[in-house]
């Protein structure tokens, strides 16, 4: 009777996902801003793709008689002081601040996920162990750490993604612990462990797939905070490092220049930055938007 019960609930739970992506997917059709949100992260992910192809000139080409060029035909977002295209630039740079935010946001679900699926399924000294963890790494400021970290260990790129990593693991082990304090007396967990399933079979393969949608949603919008997070060490210079192009160097480069007049060299890197930000929010908020129970019937 209990595995019958067990099946039922499995099957209802697997339409339950079938109606979120459907209702998901007219979500992001329906809505113009999600629509277009969507649209700007597809073209931004491809132009890093395609940048050797699509950049007009070599980013890092210079050449002294093309510096500070403004905006023209030629030069579609003007050059900088040492006579680079800046478009070039921007277009490479999107491939350095979307895979360092995209490593560091899968690294620190990975992580997140298994120290909250262990804490959240175990509890007892296991619990208390891993949030007392997580409770000293969120007891510092996440930006403050951040910079600590890759100031203690070199501003490589591995560097950053492990410092940015390091801060946003508490997020998910926080998240996923309280689903699956859920999710462990729900009556098809019971079932596995009366069929004898081992603990870490019930966590991985029945518990943790039902946990997954607030991961998504965590996880989009994390997106952002990365890719600013980036922008930001690479701003005060403890990033990615030149030659690399990268949005906040190339901010950090630009803003000495905004008092004579060279405008550009601020403008285009900061947009890009606030645009894939923007657009990962935007998308973070419509999957909260469907994935959440308590959301529905908001907007």
């Amino acid at each position: 009777m209990r595995e019958t019960s067990a099946m039922a609930e499995a099957v209802v739970l697997r339409r339950e996902r079938a109606r979120r992506a459907r209702l998901l997917w007219r979500r992001l059709t329906k809505d113009r801003l999600s629509l277009a949100a969507g649209g700007a992260i597809v073209a931004i992910m491809l132009a890093a793709l395609a940048a050797p192809w699509l950049a007009p000139y070599d980013p890092d080409a210079t050449s002294a008689s093309d510096a500070l060029q403004r905006v023209s035909l030629r030069h579609w977002m003007g050059t900088d002081v040492y006579g680079r295209d800046l478009l070039s630039r921007v277009i490479h740079a999107a491939r350095v601040d979307l895979l360092v935010a995209l490593t560091a946001t899968a690294v620190a679900l990975t992580w997140g996920a298994f120290l909250g699926a262990v804490a959240g399924y175990r509890g007892g000294w296991m619990d208390q162990l891993v949030m007392r963890l997580v409770d000293t790494i969120m007891a510092f400021p996440a930006f403050i750490l951040t910079m600590g970290i890759t100031a203690t260990l070199g501003n490589s790129t591995l560097n950053v993604v492990v410092a940015i990593a390091i801060t946003h693991v508490p997020i998910y082990a926080r998240l996923l612990r309280g689903e699956m304090l859920k999710a462990r007396e729900m009556e098809y967990a019971e079932a596995a462990r009366t069929v004898g399933n081992r603990p870490a079979r019930i966590v991985f393969f029945h518990l943790l797939p039902n946990c997954v949608p607030p991961l998504i949603v965590q996880a989009t919008l994390a997106m952002g905070f990365a890719i600013l997070t980036v922008a930001a060490l690479s701003f005060i210079g403890l990033g990615i490092q030149p030659p690399q192009s990268e949005w906040g160097y190339m901010t950090a480069e630009g803003a000495g220049y905004i008092v004579s007049g060279e405008w550009w060299l601020f403008l285009f890197p900061g947009v890009a930055i606030m645009v894939t930000v923007l657009a990962f929010n935007l998308i973070g908020d419509a999957l909260r938007d469907v994935l959440d129970p308590r959301m529905r019937g908001v907007r």
